[in-house]
């Protein structure tokens, strides 16, 4: 099996790709831990996985809370980071809230530097990797998301700098830029009155039936956090339907 024995932290695991991530990484034989805000979520999650894994609920936008999520899944050791958890909010942006734009860049941004720092000592030890999470916001602007297009640029920057500066300790770090993918996230999150979908939706998939599953996502952090990948590091990957291609 692809992670026999591997051990890994998976957030944002209460549903769509982190569920799908974690169910993935456990029929290839990894040990996870899932976190979450949404506990019942994660009981759900365990459910479905080929293993049981360590449930340990945080809060995302809570520092200490992302510590301490790493302290327990990294207890006996971690060689994969995939950092999952996120939130989107729409909004006309000249009357976007700011505390609506703190709490994305705090969950989707700080959260996702905070795990970071707090693995890679544990990740240093055992050569090992951490996927984030990106977006296709995180190559092109996306009107009425502008806290969102920005927490995913700087997601963007923070994989690729600490890249560079870990490569040489054997540390890979990546991130996956999905496009439109069908999660509760996406189908549950409330638009305003006023958007212009011919400007949201001008690079749509390409793809027959473009939008992708969360299993199409899985399938990626598994590739990157494998020893497939073993050359690649700093690097974005677009799975998103052809949704950029032009």
């Amino acid at each position: 099996m692809m992670f026999a024995g591997k051990r890994a932290l998976i957030t944002g695991a209460a549903s769509g790709i982190g569920r799908a991530t974690a169910i993935r990484f456990a029929a290839e034989g990894a040990l996870v831990t899932i976190g979450d805000k949404n506990v019942a979520g994660l009981e759900q999650t365990a459910t479905m996985m080929a293993t049981a894994p360590v449930i340990q609920p945080f809060d995302a936008t809570d520092t200490q809370s992302c510590r301490t999520l790493v302290d327990v899944a990294a207890k006996d050791g971690l060689d994969i980071l995939c950092n999952i958890s996120g939130v989107l909010k729409w909004g006309n942006s000249e009357d976007f809230a700011m505390d609506d734009f703190e709490l994305v860049m705090r969950v989707n941004t700080f959260s996702v530097f905070a795990l970071c720092q707090a693995a890679l000592p544990h990740l240093v030890k055992t050569r090992g990797t951490i996927v984030n999470t990106a977006s296709t916001a995180a190559l092109q602007g996306l009107a009425y998301t502008v806290a969102y297009a920005a927490s995913k640029h700087a997601v963007a920057a923070i994989t690729k700098s600490l890249a560079i500066e870990f490569a040489a300790r054997g540390v890979r770090i990546n991130a996956i830029c999905p496009g439109l993918v069908n999660t509760p996230m996406t189908q549950q999150t409330a638009t305003p009155e006023g958007v212009d979908w011919s400007l949201v939706m001008r690079n749509s998939p390409k793809l027959l039936d473009g939008a992708c599953d969360p299993e199409d996502i899985a399938e990626m952090f598994a590739f990157l956090a494998s020893d497939k990948a073993r050359k690649v590091t700093g690097s974005l990957f677009t799975v998103d339907g052809g949704q950029l291609a032009g």
